[in-house]
């Protein structure tokens, strides 16, 4: 009878002791808030008094437009988040997990993704069949950092419709550019991308979006940063972005038929005003100017549009114009 093998013993692997995080002074500064935090809902709560949440309010009363720094900025006014309040009562335990994540992360001394927080945070909650998170609505792209860059230039198109023309045509190869595209309103981990490449590299960043509300809009979250994300202008907006086009002229000038263009809606038109508003486009004469001829056009053009003149038109004479010209609004 065959002998049976014997189970050979594993050695445990033995771990390095951990060497010590070095923190930076932005480190220490996030960490103390974050303790300081949950130091003041222990208190709180030794008091016998309901615990709460002091959650800077993300609206458009609160926040203001910086002239100096040309970016939004968030205001000081909060929204109160209660334990003992049933509507409030997850997004609170949501905001204190996301809280305990974001120590762990610094003291650790390392990072991960949103999507990554949400997995770490993912759970479900001991009793229940309730999930500490439901879903994550939003996945930061993969973000690599930049080595080394010869290119002149950002060219950030709205649409990857637009954006695989402009890759097809090589037109990153024969004017030496950078070529994104955010899928619409660019998620944060592209408008980081841009911020960072912008300003460590040094580089212009343009924009070619359609000629709609949608398109100023963007170029708007683009250049100044985003009400909801005022607290991260600092690290997203532009204030040097050129809006390149498409202009509301461009229908005489690029000799456009009128079966390209798109009938304005009464939510458009709306909405155009309202941005027209902001206090980072109401000063600016130009902006006005190209809003209101928009309007008074009564239709809005998408970049595709161009098509009707030419598959490559965008990409061999109406891009390489506005560079030579210089013609873009500020």
């Amino acid at each position: 009878m065959a002998k049976r093998a014997r189970k050979k013993k594993v050695a445990p692997i033995r771990r390095a002791a951990d060497a010590p995080v070095k923190l930076t002074d932005k480190d220490k500064k996030t960490l103390k808030s974050i303790v300081g935090m949950g130091d003041r809902v222990v208190k709180i709560a030794g008091l016998s008094r309901a615990p709460h949440l002091d959650i800077p309010s993300r609206s458009l009363s609160n926040v203001k437009f910086n002239k100096s720094k040309r970016f939004i900025e968030m205001g000081k006014g909060t929204n109160k988040r209660e334990l003992f309040n049933l509507s409030q009562a997850k997004s609170y335990m949501q905001t204190m997990l996301v809280a305990s994540g974001c120590k762990q992360l610094i003291e650790q001394g390392k990072s991960t993704s949103i999507r990554g927080m949400y997995y770490l945070l993912k759970h479900t909650i001991e009793g229940t069949k309730e999930e500490t998170f439901n879903e994550q609505s939003e996945c930061d792209p993969v973000i690599e950092d930049v080595k080394k860059c010869e290119a002149d230039f950002i060219l950030h198109v709205e649409k990857d419709t637009v954006w695989r023309r402009f890759n097809e045509d090589k037109f990153w190869r024969t004017h030496n550019c950078i070529l994104t595209h955010g899928g619409g309103q660019p998620p944060r981990g592209v408008r980081r991308l841009l911020h960072r490449m912008h300003h460590e590299l040094e580089l212009p960043v343009y924009c070619l979006l359609d000629n709609d509300p949608w398109g100023y809009y963007i170029y708007s979250v683009i250049k100044q940063g985003s009400i909801n994300l005022a607290y991260e202008s600092r690290r997203m907006a532009i204030p040097g972005a050129k809006f390149m086009g498409l202009r509301s002229k461009d229908y005489d000038r690029c000799e456009l038929t009128p079966s390209v263009t798109i009938k304005l809606s009464d939510q458009d038109i709306k909405r155009a005003k309202q941005i027209a508003s902001y206090p980072w486009f109401k000063d600016k004469k130009p902006w006005q100017k190209e809003i209101q001829t928009m309007l008074k056009n009564g239709f809005k053009l998408e970049v595709e549009a161009l098509i009707s003149k030419d598959i490559s038109y965008v990409t061999e004479q109406y891009v390489p114009d506005r560079l030579e010209d210089r013609d873009f609004l500020d």
